[in-house]
């Protein structure tokens, strides 16, 4: 979030003003790259005028299928361009500090895919480095704008449910390590395994539905036995890997978090284990007046949601018909606003934080083999 954010946007409205009234966009990383492009195709106050990745045969064909006039190697490249004013980053976790920070210190608003940082460390970092540049750091947790999500959210604000005192949240794969030997796998370069890349979402859907309740304490434990035998990979992706190495992150995690209120939640993620899941995620929320369960198996959008209460002293359950979002193109549409308008982005920076420092704390117990509580960590 910026410092001055009614200057900033004073400024951006005037640069897309002199760009046919477009803001103009750059999208570093043509991998997970797609999914901005696809969500800016939506988002008729954005223009995408650039493009920057090292797989440059990637990023050709994109340029091609999106129509976007400039593609370069590198990002400085990108960003060396002042008529940018913002760019989306989708790169390996660990080029997020660096990208991020030389983006806002060009003068770029910056959109970037989760989660924020390999540690809320480096988040802070860069929160610190937008604030002083006075640009907008916001953070792409789509999964937050699916109309289930949506709802529940709704319900769980106006007290639909009454009060949430446990809360699950599951994103479990039978089989789906991202790739054997590539940077998902390396601790270094990823931050960790199926938490920082599956869970963070979950989390994050349960978190935001529940009201961004204080965390305040975690036991947690993580596995790695399937990764290091050189199995579970991703159906069809490519195994670099020799057996027993180079799988340095888990492959399950599962924790039980604590919060101020009294409210609980259990959270379970895996890239891979024998279990009956394909690649299926959710969140169940129980509350003093009512509940709901998101089910979504192979990422489905629709016939996800059921809602649990009471007609007449009855118990009735029931399944709110739902559209399909896109929710890459739901966060660029706050993104964007927030630019133009000035206020607040949501997700932003710092709730990219918050969720950093909770991947950081189920590590850290998993690591210590006990509960901490969050007042333990230092950042």
């Amino acid at each position: 979030m910026v410092s001055n954010p009614t200057a900033s946007a004073q400024d951006a409205a005037s640069d897309a003003a002199s760009n046919d009234g477009k803001l103009r966009v750059g999208v570093i990383g043509c991998g997970a790259g797609v999914f901005h492009l696809e969500g800016y195709q939506e988002e008729p106050r954005a223009k995408v005028v650039a493009l920057a990745g090292l797989d440059t045969d990637r990023c050709q064909s994109l340029s091609a299928r999106f129509d976007i006039p400039a593609v370069y190697r590198e990002y400085q490249e990108l960003l060396a361009d002042p008529s940018i004013d913002a760019v989306s980053v989708a790169v390996p976790n660990h080029l997020h500090l660096p990208v991020v920070t030389a983006a806002v210190e060009a003068g770029k608003h910056v959109l970037v895919e989760k989660p924020l940082a390999r540690t809320a460390a480096e988040g802070e970092q860069m929160v610190a480095a937008a604030r002083k540049a006075e640009r907008i750091l916001a953070i792409c947790f789509n999964r937050r704008y699916r109309h289930d999500v949506q709802l529940v959210h709704d319900q769980i604000q106006a007290g639909g449910f009454g009060r949430i005192y446990y809360a699950k949240a599951f994103w479990m794969r039978r089989s789906g390590i991202p790739g054997l030997g590539t940077w998902f796998t390396r601790k270094e370069q990823a931050g960790g395994g199926p938490l920082i890349d599956l869970g963070v979402h979950v989390l994050d859907m349960a978190l935001w539905a529940m009201g961004n309740p204080e965390v305040t304490a975690v036991s947690a434990a993580t596995f790695a036995e399937i990764g290091t035998q050189g199995k579970g990979n991703w159906p069809g992706r490519v195994s670099r890997q020799a057996v027993g190495l180079e799988y340095e992150v888990e492959d399950l995690a599962t924790a039980f978090i604590r919060m101020a209120d009294g409210a609980v939640l259990h959270l379970e993620t895996s890239w891979a284990a024998y279990t009956g899941a394909g690649d299926d995620f959710g969140i169940t929320l129980m509350g003093s007046q009512g509940g709901a369960e998101i089910f979504s198996k192979d990422y489905a959008l629709t016939g996800t949601l059921k809602t649990f209460g009471d007609f007449q002293g009855v118990a009735v359950d029931g399944a709110p018909r739902l559209v399909k979002l896109n929710g890459h193109a739901e966060v660029i549409k706050r993104f964007v606003t927030s630019i133009l308008e000035g206020g607040p982005v949501s997700p932003s920076g710092e709730e990219g934080v918050d969720r950093a420092r909770l991947v950081d704390a189920i590590y850290r117990s998993a690591e210590l083999g006990r509960e901490i509580q969050i007042s333990e960590l230092t950042v």
